[in-house]
């Protein structure tokens, strides 16, 4: 969902635009997703993982 088409009932404008608190509040909790990991770490860690495996599988294999 966004606020693109939303309307405000307070000021009677375009959520999208912010223009009273209502609307800023809104729409920060429409674009609100929480804390996101960056591809590159979640890359980084499998990189990490693999390379862990591969040791241990040498080590003990």
């Amino acid at each position: 969902m966004s606020c693109e088409h939303l309307i405000c009932a307070r000021c009677s404008n375009p959520v999208v635009e912010g223009r009273c608190p209502t609307c800023r509040e809104a729409r920060s909790e429409l674009h609100d997703h929480g804390p996101s990991v960056p591809p590159a770490v979640v890359l980084a860690i499998l990189v990490a993982l693999l390379f862990a495996a591969l040791v241990l599988q040498r080590v003990y294999g």
